[in-house]
């Protein structure tokens, strides 16, 4: 029985894309740099912000990068998330898991303010008990630091415990926590390049997910 769902954030709980996408051009073609199609930046997310950065600006110098990047860090978490949405069936899922007891959390490798940010726009529920973004505190995905602390803190057995998350980068933290994962297929990552990394359980909607764990 699932006791608590871990969710990742960009790809899987909101469509950002073409807000990351947007609010990296612009800071790119303040240096200089060409722009990136919503192709490349699937391609590129996933890692944090810095490794985001880093791909968009492959064979540029490291302080032209690092002027990048902290351009695009403080843009980023001022964002207003115009182009950012729920998935279809989300609500309803998040208000049967709430209802039905499941802990519910989310660990990503988004930047802290950024993340906080965006779930006080989207989610004025209080669904989720932990919301850990990039910061000090824990090291990225596919570290299982800030997923190990979850799961200590809502006092379950690993047994207990789902990852729901779009990217390649989330089975390998489930798989690092030593819990269950559920890859989401309505994001950023088709099945073929998540199962290449050890994915085993797809869900294709909300509903499906739902089904999946007798919610």
């Amino acid at each position: 029985m699932v006791k608590a769902i871990i969710f990742d954030l960009d790809g899987t709980l909101l469509n950002t894309l073409r807000d990351i996408c947007n609010v990296l051009n612009d800071s790119l073609k303040k240096f200089g740099v060409p722009c990136l199609s919503l192709e490349k930046t699937i391609q590129y997310v996933g890692n944090g912000a810095r490794k985001l950065v880093e791909r968009a600006t492959v064979g540029y110098d490291s302080e032209l990068i690092d002027k990048i990047y902290e351009d695009y860090r403080v843009n980023f978490a001022e964002c207003a998330n115009l182009d950012t949405v729920l998935y279809d069936g989300e609500t309803d899922f998040l208000q049967r898991a709430k209802a039905k007891g499941i802990k519910m959390a989310v660990v990503t490798n988004k930047p802290q303010k950024a993340c906080d940010k965006v779930m006080s726009q989207f989610f004025k529920e209080n669904y989720f008990d932990y919301v850990i973004g990039q910061s000090d505190d824990f090291a990225l995905k596919p570290d299982p630091s800030a997923v190990n602390f979850v799961i200590e803190k809502f006092g379950v057995d690993k047994s207990e415990c789902l990852f729901v998350g779009d990217g390649d980068t989330d089975v390998i933290t489930a798989k690092n926590a030593g819990i269950r994962c559920i890859s989401t297929l309505w994001g950023f990552r088709s099945q073929m390049q998540l199962a290449a990394v050890g994915g085993r359980e797809f869900a294709d909607s909300f509903a499906s997910l739902g089904e999946m764990i007798n919610l």
